[in-house]
């Protein structure tokens, strides 16, 4: 069987993947630090005939993640896909312009977006390398690309995340494993920055499939809506 494990699955673009990767026979990893939240998302794919578990898992503590993604591929057989997207909860995510910025309010989105991912990716890699095949996706929004001064400490990190991601992909040029960027310049669901559009999950989530399938020579995806909006990337 073929398997995705998800970092940062919720209820928008974690379970739009998880059926557009479903429907295509994929098994589901589930990974969030809310087991209620997982569960209710595993219940809602079982419903519909995809095979899913819930891995319950904070992006910041390392082993945690790690014994996360180790307890998926124990349980699927491996880990085809790997896709990294966890999101921090407005309110209680601090969002800093540059000349407000403090070192700890970047070190936190560095923790929660660039380390998570290198943790996650670790865990996966070396099965990989051995099997000669596997995708791994980093998701950002598209403020690593072209960067908002209202969020200047999540753009700083989603940068790096970026750049770190597209050498990954170099690195691996010729081993069968893919890995690319995707930034997403909309909002998900529902707009929640002034200014920028919100796009459903459900068309945002085939540009996963395509980077794993069809685009795998490809180290960038970037996702926008056009004036009429609809998905262009």
């Amino acid at each position: 069987m073929t398997s995705i494990a998800i970092v940062g699955a919720g209820p928008q673009l974690g379970l739009a993947i998880a059926r557009t990767f479903g429907s295509q026979g994929y098994d589901i990893a589930l990974i969030s630090r809310n087991r209620t939240k997982l569960d209710d998302l595993v219940d809602t794919l079982t419903a519909e005939g995809i095979t899913a578990a819930a891995f319950p898992a904070d992006v910041l503590d390392r082993d945690a993640l790690t014994q996360a993604l180790k307890d998926a591929a124990s349980r699927f057989g491996g880990i085809d896909v790997l896709e990294y997207s966890p999101v921090g909860t407005f309110g209680s995510t601090a969002l800093t312009t540059p000349a407000g910025t403090e070192p700890s309010h970047v070190e936190f989105e560095m923790n929660f977006q660039l380390y998570g991912a290198i943790t996650a990716t670790k865990a996966v890699l070396p099965a990989m390398r051995e099997a000669g095949a596997g995708t791994l996706l980093y998701t950002t929004g598209a403020g690593s690309i072209r960067p908002d001064p209202r969020v200047a400490n999540v753009n700083a990190a989603a940068a790096a995340l970026r750049n770190w991601a597209m050498n990954l992909h170099k690195e691996l040029l010729g081993t069968g494993i893919q890995a690319a960027h995707v930034g997403i310049d909309s909002s998900i669901g529902v707009s929640v920055i002034p200014g920028v559009e919100a796009a459903r999950p459900e068309r945002i989530s085939p540009v996963y499939w395509e980077l794993h399938t069809t685009r795998r020579d490809e180290d960038e995806l970037v996702f926008k809506l056009d004036d009429k909006g609809f998905p262009r990337g």
